[in-house]
């Protein structure tokens, strides 16, 4: 029942019924916006350094509250100058410098990368001389993440080859000599050549995979391609790529592992960074049972090669004989990534040879001429291929003979 006293705030209510609701309307939808905007808040970081200490405050002196490792994800709970204050997973509060870790979308960077290429083939093996980090393109100032230990083992993807940064610190390279005072002028009638620049320094980088399934790319020249001792030491001043086995011999003699001997198919290059190409030397090595050592079956050089080296067997006379490919490039253009530095043949050719006992010849769809020669200076002649090297001869380096 309503009195005399109540009319006046029913009265009220009703002439704000609508301004009422809308103020309530907007109350929830703020409190809901709130609590969006506290969710958008969570940031996780990630250890990018070897190991470091979380410190209770950002000051000279200061407590370690907590180890964290290189890989570990952390919380961000407060945004300082330089500094970050993080929770691990145990729920262990402190601060770290940012320069230690990196952000999400880095991570996440990694995480696509060893994703787009988890199912690459891999090209060769290879060992860490020392601890190095993973980049996540070939280049020395390229974000870093994953530490690989040293003598780790990895997976070599492909290889690509780009400017050399220069080492702080490091001397210039020195500038031609100039003539000295008094010094023997050019022959009269002599065209002074003009100076041709130097090329810009390059450097070769590998994208590995990890035992872990974490790609990115490492520095060439800091790791070893995993070669068997009993072929890379005819290598012959050359680098080798990759070796590859064919098929197994029985020699009761050797040593080998139940006396199964390997018998190889190896890719060399020259021990130098930027060329377009993955190799211009094929070597294949067999083994004799007569002698009981490597004897070189087959060479070809030289050429431009690209990796991947695929082995695989075929039907042949008396059973199956082994088989390997590779590309070529068919003339001297060839593509590169702008974005990785990666070298491809602009029209690649897939060679393939067939191996019966000892001797190598070619098989597969294309039989035309290999161009021989490399695609810098003149342009490669087709034609003439390096000829086979008897079985007989071994594979050690020939001697110069002294008088």
């Amino acid at each position: 029942m309503l009195t005399e006293s109540s009319i006046p705030i029913v009265s009220f209510l009703r002439r704000h019924e609508a301004p009422l609701l809308s103020l309530l309307l907007f109350s929830l939808a703020f409190c809901v916006g709130c609590t969006r905007f506290r969710h958008q808040l969570h940031e996780t970081v990630y250890v990018s350094a070897r190991q470091m200490y979380l410190h209770d405050r950002v000051a000279a002196v200061s407590n370690r509250v907590a180890q964290v490792e290189n890989g570990q994800p952390l919380e961000v709970l407060e945004h300082g100058r330089r500094f970050l204050k993080v929770k691990t997973e145990k729920n262990e509060i402190g601060w770290i410098e940012e320069r230690a870790v990196i952000d999400g979308k880095a991570f996440q960077a990694f995480e696509s990368l060893a994703d787009q290429h988890k199912k690459d083939p891999v090209v060769a093996t290879a060992t860490l001389r020392d601890d190095m980090y993973l980049h996540l393109a070939p280049g020395r100032d390229a974000e870093r993440f994953y530490l690989l230990a040293g003598n780790a083992k990895v997976q070599l993807l492909v290889r690509a080859s780009v400017l050399k940064t220069p080492v702080p610190g490091s001397m210039p390279a020195p500038k031609p000599a100039t003539p000295a005072p008094g010094a023997a002028a050019p022959a009269a009638g002599a065209a002074a050549l003009p100076a041709q620049p130097e090329p810009p320094p390059m450097e070769d980088w590998w994208l590995v995979r990890d035992g872990k399934g974490h790609a990115g790319w490492l520095l060439s020249g800091r790791l070893d391609v995993d070669v068997p001792d009993e072929v890379g030491i005819y290598a012959e001043g050359q680098r080798v790529v990759g070796a590859y086995v064919l098929n197994k011999v029985f020699d009761p003699d050797s040593s080998a592992p139940d006396h199964q001997v390997p018998q190889y198919v190896t890719v060399l290059s020259p021990p130098k960074s930027g060329l377009p190409y993955d190799f211009d030397q094929v070597r294949v090595f067999t083994w004799s049972l007569r002698h009981h050592r490597y004897e070189t079956a087959f060479r070809l050089h030289p050429i431009q090669g690209f990796l991947p080296v695929k082995t695989s067997f075929q039907t042949a006379p008396g059973g199956s004989a082994p088989v390997f490919s590779f590309q070529i490039a068919s003339g001297p253009n060839v593509a590169t990534d702008a974005s990785t530095g990666i070298t491809r043949p602009a029209s690649p050719r897939t060679i393939s040879y067939i191996m019966n006992d000892t001797q190598v010849r070619r098989t597969g769809s294309d039989m035309g001429p290999i161009p021989v020669g490399h695609l810098e200076g003149a342009n490669p002649k087709p034609g003439k291929q390096s000829k086979k090297v008897k079985p007989s001869q071994p594979a050690t380096p020939a001697k110069k003979k002294t008088r």
